[in-house]
């Protein structure tokens, strides 16, 4: 009778609420409303690598945590920072072959729209078509979300510099900061203390290196390479890995400036 239904239906509940039965085809909604397949698509960014970006007076900076899985992996190996035009950029976080062919699409989409328009792709048209494609593997039974986020970062001179950021979902933001992967609140704690408009690109490199840095998790993901990429007047609107002494002499600077912080706490506590 009525306690067998009620049963029933707390039992359905149970089963919606942690996808049970609607998280096979992430063309399926559940009765929440929810696509389980596009939020297990967000949790491998999650469990990916801090990417933070910053879009500056004079340009944008892109720095991602790419964490190292075994100490005899090379140096440079498994990029997570690409080119995509002269002029973009983009940062990936979450599964990295999903990334990679997330950026083949974006230079497939940026040589297509040269040869037809006989210019540079904007920043802005190709955030857009990014985030169409993407959405577009949320749609049909027999693919897959992609399990990365994208961080886009242009400078033209319709819109000056900009900075996007596209989700599994297919969501496109534009931003001023942002932040995803595993630290990605605490990161964005971060962000929010920056003056953005009077900060240059190349304060930014020692800004989001400190963020990188004071997010990072050693305990669990102890080696870790900090890789970086601008597109600012000083690169001459092109986008170019920031070079590679600079990242240096920021993360040295921010580690030493978050041990003694460490140091400080462990006397308070004392």
């Amino acid at each position: 009778g009525g306690g067998y239904s009620s049963k029933f239906v707390g039992f359905c509940s149970r089963m919606t609420s942690i996808g049970t039965g609607y998280d096979l085809s992430s063309s399926t909604f559940s009765p929440e409303g929810r696509v389980f397949q596009t939020e297990y698509a967000m949790k491998s960014v999650e469990n990916s690598g801090t990417a933070v970006g910053a879009r500056c007076s004079d340009g944008v900076v892109i720095a991602v945590e790419k964490v190292y899985h075994s100490r005899m992996m090379m140096k440079g190996s498994l990029r997570r920072v690409h080119f995509v035009e002269k002029h973009i950029g983009v940062g990936i976080a979450g599964l990295l072959p999903d990334g990679r062919q997330m950026v083949s699409k974006c230079r497939e989409e940026a040589t297509q729209y040269r040869e037809v328009y006989g210019e540079p792709v904007p920043g802005r048209v190709l955030a857009d078509r990014l985030a169409r494609f993407t959405h577009l593997y949320t749609l049909y039974w027999h693919v897959r979300s992609f399990g990365c986020s994208i961080l886009v970062a242009a400078y033209d001179d319709a819109e000056g510099p900009q900075l996007y950021m596209v989700e599994p979902s297919g969501m496109l933001m534009r931003y001023n900061a942002c932040a995803t992967g595993k630290a990605k609140q605490q990161a964005k704690t971060e962000l929010e203390k920056l003056k953005l408009g009077e900060l240059t690109c190349r304060e930014a490199v020692m800004e989001l290196a400190k963020t990188v840095v004071n997010v990072h998790d050693n305990t669990k993901d102890k080696l870790y390479e900090l890789e970086m990429l601008w597109v600012c007047e000083e690169s001459g609107r092109a986008a170019q890995f920031v070079p590679q002494e600079l990242i240096d002499e920021a993360r040295k600077v921010a580690e030493e400036e978050k041990d003694r912080e460490d140091d400080d706490d462990d006397m308070d506590d004392a």
